[in-house]
């Protein structure tokens, strides 16, 4: 398998992936000359840092690309939907650097609580001014936080031991969490109207984007400095400007920008601004960090092409190996039972119901649920699904996807139901992990039936008199195929039809069934039967058109697992 370093990283980084037989790794920064367009055509994985962004162009030529390893945080260029839709995995290294950015933070708002970028500029230029670089105390001022993730805690960590009070915005943060940190958590406008100093920690989304704006910056305490060290997309940088004019802000400290490196004329007016103390996008940027990271990336992309396991993924969820080795059979499970039922589904399917029971509702059934659709959707579609790009292709179909936990067939723990409904119909099943991890049939369309779910499989649904079986072997066994398994499933109906059959004529004063004979009734009210039959090779079409011509023979139809 191929792995593509389009990025510089650390000699560690690169012996975890060299140290794997199976991984022929190509470090593109020192091959020169090497293209990133052409080397990444045949790779398996690509690991980057900042500089490479990876469009949806580029995901185009990279037809046998699985993985994406971003060595820190940001993922903000990588077209995530391209990836997601060619079923490529995108995984980063989050909290690897987060040391260095709290550091990096904290140095900020020290730089402008003091001065020091300016009275360090003062003394070299010849200027001795200690009055006008007065500058003011950390201890005893409010810290505000936007986001009180892995950084966002290491800076109030940091700021606690400086004896600041320290105040978080994040709506994903348990009060708990934060009164373990010693952080008291408040809505964002409180957060505004009570911080001396405000640091950005929140991931951009729709949501977040220009977070701090005109309006925002309105309700914040007059004289407030803001430090971002985040993402540059969150702040409006002609907002910001405006209140730094007018000295409703006091002084920013920016390590990051809306387009970097920031080159108009308006953020150039912000980067040259007397109070505002910059740097170019180093925050994570120390030796130690730079390692961290490196080597996590290197791990998570070793461990998810050589077991599938995907850690810190950011576009589908991820789990440990502890956890991948529980669900592992149910996902195998699920994509089997998924591409059964979609081979006795008739065309235009509207929805797929999926239910767990048992222990297997209490686990992240995530990828078992995009197992099913994997299953399902390869059947259907000449696009290629995987357990990334599962959810997607349903969702761009307007596949409506249903999930329940219920103890519907408590008889049966820990199993699977699939549902598929279509224009026409509903096709259902129901499947196990059986003993030694052999994965089983245990329910048709409500019949009860247990059978092996692999291999070919001879699908029949007949009407319940004497014959048929034999019948079916005798064909099977002309056209040499061998049956390795024969599961018959049975309806409960034709007692009750009989009963009813014979009240309704007891009821209109007649001989039961209208005057039939006892053989007749039983023939008319025979409930239907269903039969899987594995075997040992494919059935040949003239052996099939000798099993539909049976005349107890409602449907046959081969389906291949």
């Amino acid at each position: 398998m191929k792995v593509l370093i389009s990025d510089k990283v650390s000699d560690k980084t690169l012996e975890i992936l060299q140290a794997e037989k199976s991984f022929e790794v190509v470090n593109l920064p020192a091959t020169p000359g090497a293209k990133l367009s052409d080397a990444i055509r045949d790779a398996d994985a690509l690991v980057i840092r900042s500089a490479t962004k990876v469009t949806a162009e580029l995901l185009e030529s990279a037809a046998r690309l699985r993985a994406i390893g971003r060595a820190g945080v940001g993922v903000d260029n990588v077209d995530l939907e391209a990836a997601t839709r060619r079923g490529i995995v995108v995984m980063n290294t989050p909290g690897g650097n987060a040391t260095a950015v709290a550091e990096h933070t904290l140095a900020l708002l020290l730089a402008l609580a003091r001065h020091v970028p300016q009275a360090d500029a003062s003394l070299k230029q010849g200027r001795w001014e200690k009055k006008k670089l007065e500058g003011i105390e950390l201890r005893g001022k409010t810290l505000g936080l936007i986001g009180l993730g892995k950084i966002g805690t290491e800076v109030a960590r940091l700021a606690r031991a400086l004896e600041m009070d320290v105040v978080a915005y994040d709506p994903y943060v348990s009060a708990l969490v934060a009164r373990e940190q010693q952080v008291r958590l408040a809505g964002f406008e409180e957060v505004l109207k009570q911080s001396d100093f405000l640091s950005l920690h929140a991931s951009l989304t729709p949501e977040t984007r220009h977070l701090i704006n005109a309006k925002t910056l309105a309700l914040a305490k007059p004289g407030v400095r803001i430090v971002n060290c985040a993402r540059g997309e969150l702040i409006d940088g002609s907002a910001l400007l405006a209140a730094l004019e007018s000295g409703q802000v006091a002084g920013a400290g920016l390590d990051v920008f809306e387009k970097e490196p920031p080159a108009t004329p308006e953020a150039q007016r912000l980067v040259t601004h007397a109070n505002v103390v910059t740097t170019p996008h180093i925050a994570g940027s120390t030796e130690e960090a730079q390692e961290i990271v490196g080597i996590r990336i290197a791990e998570q992309v070793r461990d998810y092409l050589l077991t599938g396991v995907a850690r810190n993924a950011v576009n589908m969820p991820s789990i440990s190996v502890e956890e991948y080795k529980k669900l592992e059979p149910y996902i195998q499970l699920g994509e089997k039972l998924g591409a059964f039922v979609a081979q006795l589904a008739s065309e235009r399917l509207e929805e797929v119901r999926i239910s767990y029971d048992g222990g297997l509702a209490e686990l992240n059934t995530h990828l078992v649920k995009n197992a099913v659709l994997k299953g399902v959707l390869n059947r259907m579609l000449s696009e290629q699904a995987n357990l990334v790009n599962a959810g997607a292709l349903a969702q761009a179909r307007g596949l409506e996807v249903v999930e329940t936990r219920s103890a519907r067939r408590a008889a049966f723990s820990n199993s699977l139901g699939i549902a598929l409904k279509t224009e026409a119909e509903t096709a259902s099943a129901l499947g196990m992990v059986g003993v030694r991890g052999e994965l089983r049939i245990l329910g048709i369309n409500d019949l009860d039936i247990d059978a092996p779910l692999k291999g070919y499989i001879l699908f029949m649904r007949n009407q319940d008199v004497p014959g048929v079986i034999g019948r079916v072997g005798t064909i099977l066994g002309n056209a040499k195929v061998n049956i390795a398994n024969f599961a018959l499933g049975r309806e409960s109906s034709c007692r009750s039809a009989l009963a009813a059959a014979g009240t309704a004529a007891t009821q209109a004063g007649a001989p039961a069934a209208g005057g039939a004979s006892p053989k007749d009734v039983a023939a008319s009210a025979a409930g239907d039967a269903l039969g899987l039959v594995n075997v040992d090779s494919p059935i040949p079409e003239p052996a099939l058109d000798e099993l539909r011509a049976i005349p107890a023979i409602r449907a046959v139809k081969v389906v291949e697992v």
